[in-house]
């Protein structure tokens, strides 16, 4: 019998009894497409030793098969690449990016270059772009936002722009409240205000402590690094009597426990530290870190599947995840 030539998304298409639409989602990882079905195209292609010609393809759709990912650093003390949080959601964007057949271009924002977010998005290099932070650019993407659909940012939920995140409040609450239980009156809170998520986690902290009738206690601005002589210095200066802290971020919450621990208070018994994160060291740093938990995993799938829509022309509206309060050791 005649082995039938495989030259055309339409012969495998014919073989595989789907569309030839169907066949090209399938071999560039479409999410849309079941993974049965990915799966029977897959052989059929390899079977017949079929290749498509991913830069003729490209051309024709106009597209690039990137992803921008940036990191805009309009608090370089506070956004790093290398922090934890940060690491452990670009790859879980990348793995994600690589099962739809598509690279990362990782890059940073450098926000007193007015046209940093414009100049990606015009540039051809990708075929969409995630934000992670909006740091003090809130105004940016809003007016990239206007113009550029495919654009998907992670932080507090704002107007103007698609955001996902965890209810940042609820969270700065969630904590907040934990410490009260447990008998907690000074409570100090660790971090900046002046970013969106971070400030979401503040009002949430000072709604606590008003709906128990109980006074803010000092804000603490230590350094966001593990630098211990940078923190002690910083919590030097903090009222000896706050018995526990509010922490805006894990990499935060343990500048603030080796803090403590260089002023000879100990933790939980003397100051009790919650964080905000969970990121993978919080539960080996010792003591264990109590800390409130964004669901990175579920987030990233979340936002790669917004951002395919947008790139099909879809509409996806912005979508705002629960946290969850993980009790350890630290409060």
């Amino acid at each position: 019998m005649t082995r039938r030539q495989v030259t055309r998304l339409a012969d495998i298409a014919a073989l595989a009894g789907v569309t030839p639409a169907t066949v090209s989602r399938a071999l560039s990882g479409h999410a849309q497409i079941s993974p049965a079905t990915r799966q029977k195209v897959l052989a059929i292609a390899h079977d017949h030793g079929f290749r498509i010609n991913q830069t003729a393809r490209n051309l024709r759709l106009g597209r690039t098969q990137a992803i921008g990912v940036v990191i805009p650093l309009g608090h370089p003390s506070a956004q790093r690449v290398s922090d934890p949080f940060y690491t452990a959601l670009i790859g879980l964007l990348m793995e994600g990016l690589a099962l739809r057949g598509h690279a990362m271009l990782l890059s940073t924002g450098a926000p007193e270059d007015a046209g940093w977010l414009d100049s990606l998005a015009l540039s051809g290099r990708v075929d969409g772009i995630i934000v992670l932070c909006q740091s003090d650019q809130d105004a940016r993407l809003r007016e990239v936002a206007r113009a550029y659909r495919p654009l998907i940012v992670w932080g507090e939920a704002m107007e103007g722009y698609c955001c996902v995140g965890t209810d940042n409040r609820a969270g700065g609450r969630l904590a907040t409240e934990h410490l009260l239980a447990a008998g907690r009156r000074r409570i100090a809170y660790a971090g900046m205000t002046d970013i969106p998520e971070l400030a979401a986690r503040h009002a949430g902290y000072l709604a606590a402590l008003a709906a128990a009738g109980v006074a803010p206690g000092p804000q603490i601005a230590v350094p966001l690094s593990f630098d211990p002589q940078g923190a002690q210095a910083d919590m030097g200066a903090i009222d000896g009597t706050i018995d526990s802290v509010v922490a805006a971020s894990d990499v935060i919450a343990m500048g603030v426990i080796r803090a403590l621990a260089g002023s000879g208070r100990t933790v939980p018994d003397d100051v009790a530290v919650i964080g905000y994160d969970d990121v993978s060291l919080a539960a080996h740093v010792m003591p264990a870190l109590t800390t409130v938990r964004q669901d990175l995993e579920r987030a990233a799938t979340i936002m790669l599947d917004l951002l395919f829509r947008r790139i099909d022309g879809e509409e996806a509206a912005s979508v705002r995840l629960p946290p969850q309060l993980v009790v350890r050791q630290s409060g």
